[in-house]
This record gives C-alpha cells, structure tokens and sequence, in this order.
C-alpha cells in the first residue's frame, strides 16, 4: 500500500489567496462597467478601492471567522455565513471609499455601480474558492493511503437514513478503508430505487437473504441506530446463516458534535442482540412523583441504584439522598452526580441498611417523601455460602427500612425485587421474597403507596454474565454454562430503572409490577454470539464446558407464581400481579423473628427450613452443597 499524506491546506494559504481575489474583483468590475480607454481612465480609483479592500475585507474576513475554519469541511452553513461576511466587508468597503472620495483624494469620479459588481464577484470568488478547497481534500487520498486493490470489500447498508448516507459518504472519501458500497436495504417506499450518493436502493429489509444470495456482498452494515432487538436480530440470523460478516453503528447520541468515521463502527454486541425497543415513560406522571420532593434510595453504589440516581436527577428534587455501605461506590456516584448536575442539592450517606438506629437517624434528619430500596445482596452462589449474611441484609435490612419509612410517613416506597423471588429455590430469591412480603404487609394496613418492582438479569450489571463471558473469551476460554438449555430475562439497566420510576408514579399502595420483557434467551445462544462477534468460532476457536445448574439456580425463571393473574396497566408493557399469597394475622412478624433469631445463632439448617415452610412454592433445602466456580 502506498502511503500518500493527506493535504492540509493552511489559513495562511486561504489568506493570500484572498488578497489576490480582492484585487481581482475589483480590476474584473470596473473591466465589466467600462470598455476600453475608458476602463484605464479608472485605474486610478480602482487603485484606491484595491488598497482600501486590501486592509479593510482581510480584518472583517478574520473577524467573522474564515480563517478560522476548516474548509476541507465546509457546508451550506460556511456558505451562509460567507456571504454574510462578504456583505459585511463591502459595506464596510463602500463606506471607507465612499468618505475618502468626499475629502478629495479619490479621482476623477466614483461609480456607485462598481460596489454592486463587485460585491457579487466577492460572493462568488471567495466562496467558490473556498468550496473548491473541499473538493479538492475530498478526491485526495488520506493519511492512511490509497485502496489496496484487490482487497476492496462490497458493503450492503441496511438503513437508507441519514446514519447510512453518511457511512457511505465516509467510505467514498476514504478508499483505504477498502470498503465499497454497493446498495443500500430501507423499508421506505419513497426511497425504494432511488440513489443516493450514486449508491442505489436496491431493496426492503425482507430482501436480504435474497440480495445476499444474487449479489457478492463481504460485509453488512446494519447503520439503523435506533432498531429495535427483534430486526438486529433477524438481520444478524440471515448473515450467519449467509457467512456474511456484520456490524452495526454506534447510537446516534455518539455521533453528535463530530464526523461519522467508518471507522468508528463497533462489532454488534450481545446488548444489540437483545435490546429492544425503549420503554416509554409517562413524563408527567413521573415528573409529579420526584419534581421538588426529597428523594432517598437506598444501594445507590450499585448499578440499579446509581442509574436510579442518575434518572431521578433529571427530574429536579429538592434534594438527593444517595445511602450505601460501601464508601467508595458512593464516592464515585457523587461525583458523577456533581458533574452532570452542580446545582442539585445531594447527600451522600455511609450506612448499612441493617443498622435501625442508625437508619432512623438518616430518616429523621433527611425526611424523605419517597424511598427507593435497591440495597440487597444479588450473587445466588455466594448467598448459599452466606445464609445469616443473605437473612440480615435482604430481610431484616428491608424491615429496617419499611420501618423507618412509616415511622416517618413516607408516603412512597418502591421496593427492586428479582424474579428469583418466585418458587425460589435460592437463600437469595427466598429472601427477596421474605422483602416482598414485609413492603406489601406494611401497604396493606397503611394503604400507603408501597409497592414492589419485579425484574429479571440485567445486562451490564457487576457481575452480570456479559462481561464474564467476554473475560473468558479474551483468556482464550473455555466459557462455561451450567446448563445448555438455561434461559433467562433480560434487560437494560435503563429500562429496568425507567420501570422503576414508571412503577413508582403508578403505584397505589399493594402493587407488584413485573416488565413485558419478551421471551427468555438461553445463556447458551448468549455466549455463542459473544464468542462469533469476537471473531471467533464457538467449539473450534474458543471451548463451551457445561459445569451442572449450580445451588440456588433454576433452569427456567418465572416473572409470578403458576396459576397467579396478572393484570394490564395504563403502561402498554408493564403488568400488575392481580393476588399475591403473602403472611397474615401476625405469622409475618413472627417469622422474621425467628430468621434473626436463627442467624445470630448460625443455624442455617432451621432457617432453610424455616423459609421453605413459610414462603409458597419455596423448595430451598433441596439444593446441594454451593459450588460457585462456574459463570452461569
């Protein structure tokens, strides 16, 4: 390949050669307003014009910015404003003429219609020299060479947009890049046949595997930023089935403020896979809820807690309670905080959910309107090897804080809960279930607005098993699954947030939401996607080993209990468990004081006991020793 720098034309360039059009304009109009002898009887105030244009334009040009600019670059937005200047610099121009003609200097006479004339070839030579300066970088090779031939990859575009159109315009100007396009895949009528930057619309999005096989196409770019997880993933199946490569765009929100590069178009990640399309939010109602309230959430280090932050930030409350054990996840979240918002009056708080007098000191001098509990221990292995840890942070914590809350009267609790929570078979979905049951006791006999959001995995979470996978992956594997065919829910830390406030500004008092969350992916298809996108083969490049389910794990989640109605709500994708079987007439306090009582004993024996003769469908005690060596 060889290599040719890209040219870089200097402003000091673009500043003699205006010196140079000033002087031509000038000598051009009055060579246009006058014919032979007459045009030399001028000169003389041409020469005047063309000294006086020579100091006056060059200061206005620097003044508004043309030498200021990048004109490899320039768009109908220069062109604006060099008309704007040039205007400017003529008017300024005539002016300064205009009084030395009157003192006398200037003679024989002034012809008003020289202005005119060459205001207009000003606009014209300036601006034309400008837009030629971009003509000229773009048929030029860039810094990193001309097109290795026969290299050159055929890219079909999905998305006719402006993401397509300018990730084919940047693969035109940069030929090293060894990409060509040839077509583009839209849905839209209007655009079906039509071109657009000499490339053609060759099809609908259900044309692809067609258009694949009649065509020789290297690589796919799937350039629809906001497409939803069912169409990135149909388009991702057929490339695969096809053995044609593929990638996707970045989200348009990475490309404001800079130029789209090819190269900055990232392999298609799991999350693009899965995603689907965004929530929505009832704005108003949730702006009702957090606007000028105080706002307290509990776990706020965590990656549920510290995105709740960040969300409810934008609602303006009053003030921010962020309250977590751990020092330094609350130090992190502050500063992230300060920085996106330094006027928003915040608390960091060092506490531990398990100590009632402290959190009673939180609530009386903070006085929240409305709660947020994300603090709980998640980790299903580690809880199985952990019981009173699981029983003193997940359920006397949350008693702590239900507690506190009435003692205050906050009126509003949202409690984040897991769908391990039902017919658990984990010390960890157990005791989120143990929490469920303390929130919508206390809702019950206060009718307070109490309620429970239910959710499954969440992607990008600590501990989450993307990043686990990619870790193995880079090791060289192998990956390892409990269980070929586990499966599970998945979503974004965002709408599990927005469900969260969504469930927050919906709730009455009593209530367990649960998502629309899609069906459930198996962990399996998670980890061979992981490994392809990485440019690797599952089974031959990078090893799959099966560990065995581990304690606590199912193979299967539910979202509620076989046989348990739910309900739909005012949001199109979040449902409301119609009943729920929970513990009354005292049976409920009586439990907890025993789970502690056991705890503080060390007694897990009786606690798992306790819990599978207590919580409905549990059948905690079945499960083996914990082995937590293996990922998912």
């Amino acid at each position: 390949m060889s290599i040719r720098p890209k040219i870089r034309i200097s402003n000091r360039f673009v500043f003699a050669a205006d010196l140079i059009i000033t002087a031509a304009t000038i000598l051009l109009s009055f060579a246009i307003r006058f014919e032979g002898l007459v045009f030399f009887f001028y000169l003389p105030v041409a020469y005047w014009m063309i000294g006086i244009s020579l100091v006056v334009k060059p200061i206005v040009y620097y003044f508004f910015g043309l030498y200021r600019r990048i004109w490899a670059y320039a768009s109908t937005r220069e062109l604006i404003l060099i008309t704007y200047t040039v205007t400017i610099a003529s008017a300024v121009m005539t002016v300064v003429t205009i009084i030395f003609y009157s003192s006398g200097l200037i003679s024989p006479g002034l012809p008003r219609s020289i202005f005119i004339i060459d205001w207009l070839l000003s606009v014209i030579a300036i601006g034309g020299f400008r837009f030629a300066l971009r003509l000229f970088t773009e048929n030029r090779p860039s810094a990193y060479g001309e097109s290795t031939k026969g290299s050159t990859k055929n890219v079909l575009v999905i998305g006719a947009g402006d993401a397509g159109a300018l990730v084919v315009r940047e693969m035109q100007k940069n030929p090293q890049l060894n990409l060509e396009p040839v077509g583009y895949l839209d849905d839209d009528p209007s655009k079906q046949k039509q071109q657009i930057y000499g490339v053609k619309v060759v099809g609908k999005l259900s044309d692809l595997g067609r258009i694949l096989n009649i065509r020789r196409v290297d690589e796919v770019i799937i350039a629809i930023p906001s497409a939803g997880g069912n169409l990135v993933r149909q388009i991702s199946d057929i490339c695969r089935l096809k053995d044609v490569a593929f990638r996707t765009m970045p989200g348009i929100f990475e490309l404001i403020g800079g130029k789209v590069s090819v190269t900055r178009l990232r392999e298609v990640d799991i999350t693009d896979l899965l995603r689907r399309q965004p929530t929505r939010m009832d704005s108003e109602l949730v702006g009702n809820t957090l606007k000028g309230k105080r706002i307290l959430i509990t776990g706020a280090g965590g990656s549920i807690g510290r995105e709740l932050c960040r969300q409810i930030s934008l609602w303006e409350p009053a003030e921010l309670a962020i309250l977590g054990h751990g020092e330094n996840s609350i130090f992190e979240t502050m500063l992230e905080l300060i920085s996106e918002h330094p006027t928003m009056i915040m608390k960091p708080i060092i506490a531990d959910i398990r100590d009632l007098p402290r959190m009673r000191n939180v609530f009386q001098s903070f006085k929240p309107e409305a709660v947020f509990h994300a603090a709980a221990h998640k980790h299903v292995p580690m809880m199985e090897t952990n019981i009173e840890d699981a029983i003193s942070n997940n359920i006397i914590g949350t008693q702590n804080v239900v507690k506190t809350c009435l003692e205050n009267d906050v009126q509003r609790l949202v409690m984040i809960s897991t769908d391990k929570a039902i017919r658990p078979i984990s010390v960890m979905g157990a005791t989120k279930r143990m929490a469920e049951m303390i929130v919508l006791d206390a809702a019950n006999k206060t009718k307070h607005a109490y309620s429970i959001v239910r959710f499954g995995n969440v992607l990008g979470s600590r501990g989450s098993v993307v990043p686990l996978f990619k870790n193995q992956i880079a090791k060289g594997g192998p990956v390892t699954i409990t269980h070929p065919e586990m499966t599970r829910y998945f979503m974004t830390i965002p709408e599990a947030v927005h469900l969260v406030l969504q469930a927050s500004a919906m709730g009455k008092g009593g209530e367990v939401f649960l998502l629309n969350m899609g069906k459930p992916v198996r962990i399996l298809d998670l980890a061979e996607d992981l490994i392809r996108l990485s440019g690797l083969e599952p089974g031959k490049d990078i090893e799959i080993t099966y560990t065995g389910i581990r304690p606590g794990e199912k193979l299967n989640e539910d979202l509620w209990e076989e046989g348990i109605h739910y309900q739909p709500t005012d949001h199109s994708e979040i449902y409301r468990l119609a009943e729920e079987e929970d513990l009354v007439n005292g049976a409920l306090t009586t439990t907890i004081m025993e789970l502690e009582k056991l705890a503080t004993t060390g007694n897990t024996s009786a606690i798992l006991d306790l819990l599978d003769s207590t919580i409905p469908s549990s059948n905690v005690r079945v499960m083996s020793s914990p082995d937590i060596t293996s990922v998912v």
